[in-house]
C-alpha cells in the first residue's frame, strides 16, 4: 500500500507529460498557409460598416426590404368613464380636433401605433380641459387638467386625475 502511495505522483506526472507531448505533436502537422491563401478566404466587407459617416446615416434611415414602419394615425379611439353614473363610452377623435365628453374638452394632438413586428403599443398625446359652467349657465375659462402622453398598455402610467371622469386610450387608426 505504501508503495502504491509513493508511485501515484510519479504515474500522474508521466500521464500528464504524455498528454502534453501528444497535443504538441498533433499541432506540428498543420502548417500555416501562405499569405495568398489567406487573402483568398477573406470576404468583401459590409458596405454599412465601411461607408463614410454620412452614408451610414442614410443607410440607417432607408427602409430595408420587407421592413414595416409605423406611421402616425389620424383617429384616436378613446374610452371615457363617468364615475357618477358608472357608464363608459368609446369615442373617436380626429387628430387636431376636439371632442366633448361631459364637462371635458379632449383635444388629440398626435397618435401612433407600433408596427406588428414590435411589442404592441398605442400612444396618444392629448390635452384635456375642464369646461364647467359657473352654475348659472355661463361657461368659465377652461382649466387645463391634463396635457401629455397616454399609453394603451399602461393607462395608470400617466393618467387623468379628475373626480368625475376617467379617459384612457384604446386604439389609433389611420
Amino acid at each position: 500500500m505504501t508503495l502504491l502511495i509513493r508511485l501515484l505522483p510519479i504515474c500522474a506526472f508521466a500521464l500528464a507529460s504524455l498528454i502534453l507531448v501528444s497535443a504538441a505533436l498533433a499541432q506540428e502537422g498543420d502548417e500555416p498557409g501562405s499569405l495568398e491563401e489567406w487573402e483568398e478566404d477573406v470576404e468583401e466587407p459590409d458596405t454599412e460598416l465601411t461607408a463614410p459617416l454620412e452614408q451610414q446615416e442614410e443607410l440607417r434611415r432607408a427602409p430595408r426590404s420587407g421592413e414595416l414602419s409605423s406611421r402616425p394615425g389620424t383617429i384616436a379611439v378613446l374610452r371615457g368613464l363617468d364615475k357618477v353614473t358608472a357608464r363608459t363610452r368609446d369615442f373617436e377623435v380626429n387628430v387636431g380636433e376636439s371632442y366633448r365628453f361631459g364637462a371635458l374638452d379632449i383635444t388629440v394632438r398626435y397618435c401612433r401605433r407600433r408596427p406588428p413586428e414590435e411589442p404592441p403599443e398605442v400612444f396618444v398625446f392629448m390635452e384635456i380641459n375642464d369646461q364647467r359652467t359657473d352654475g348659472f349657465g355661463t361657461a368659465d375659462e377652461g382649466l387645463r387638467l391634463f396635457s401629455g402622453w397616454m399609453f394603451a398598455s399602461n393607462p395608470a402610467l400617466n393618467a387623468l386625475d379628475h373626480p368625475v371622469y376617467d379617459v384612457w386610450v384604446i386604439d389609433c387608426r389611420s
